[in-house]
């Protein structure tokens, strides 16, 4: 099962999710990720491996903000290339992470249903399926 951790503080939560995901983690983990917020912009790191493989200290130094959500990935649905790993995120119509733990069941009928609403998905993922969902939804009600 995949771990997921968030958080919001009022200094910079980076360290604390790390800390967090490395307790999460154990055998079997293929992929990491973490995504932070402050007022001015996202910034996101994830890719295979281990935890403290994933995140060295340059990384960590541009993880600032005082939000964050961080995970670590079993996978179970889609592929296990690092264009899977979790967070996702997209721009439209607001900046908008996720990270999502289980297996939607109608996965291609929502991917299909983003198509036709000229949404671009990037990967096989059913979490990404979700965020665009998600976002897609809250540009409907803008």
């Amino acid at each position: 099962m995949c771990g997921i951790v968030g958080i919001v503080g009022k200094s910079t939560v980076n360290q604390t999710i790390y800390d967090a995901l490395t307790v999460l983690q154990h055998r079997g983990q293929d992929a990491a990720g973490i995504v932070t917020v402050d007022m001015n912009a996202f910034r996101l790191r994830k890719a295979n491996g281990l935890v403290k493989d994933v995140f060295e200290p340059k990384h960590m130094q541009r993880l600032q903000g005082n939000a964050g959500i961080g995970h670590v990935r079993y996978p179970t649905a889609g592929s296990s290339s690092a264009s899977e790993a979790q967070p996702f995120y997209v721009n439209s119509p607001f900046g908008i992470s996720l990270a999502h733990n289980g297996n939607l069941t109608n996965t291609i009928e929502l991917a299909a249903s983003l198509v036709t609403k000229r949404r671009h998905v990037n990967t096989t993922s059913d979490s990404e399926i979700l965020l665009n969902l998600l976002a897609d939804e809250l540009q409907e009600t803008r």
